[in-house]
């Protein structure tokens, strides 16, 4: 009986003795982080027919008119620049 304690013994030796510590291997994960968007703030323009009177004349209205539509697009295109640089 002591023999078969003795074999044991020797046998939990040689497994504890074969155990390799476990190597630490560090591997880089790279993941999407959201970030905010920086773009620069568009300033709204003081649109050309914000003066306009009631006693203007047709060709004053219309010239603002059509001032403003180009001021609107041009603010427009702005815009569209500031959402894209955040893309």
């Amino acid at each position: 009986m002591h023999g078969v304690v003795v074999l044991a013994g020797i046998a939990l030796l040689a497994a504890c003795a074969g155990k390799v510590e476990p190597q630490i291997q560090y591997v880089r994960v790279e993941v999407p982080v959201q970030v905010p968007c920086r773009a620069p703030e568009v300033a709204v323009p003081a649109w050309a027919t914000a003066g306009l009177l009631k006693s203007d004349s047709l060709e004053v209205k219309a010239r603002a008119l059509l001032a403003e539509r180009r001021q609107r697009i041009g603010y427009e295109r702005m815009l569209e620049a500031a959402i894209d640089a955040c893309r």
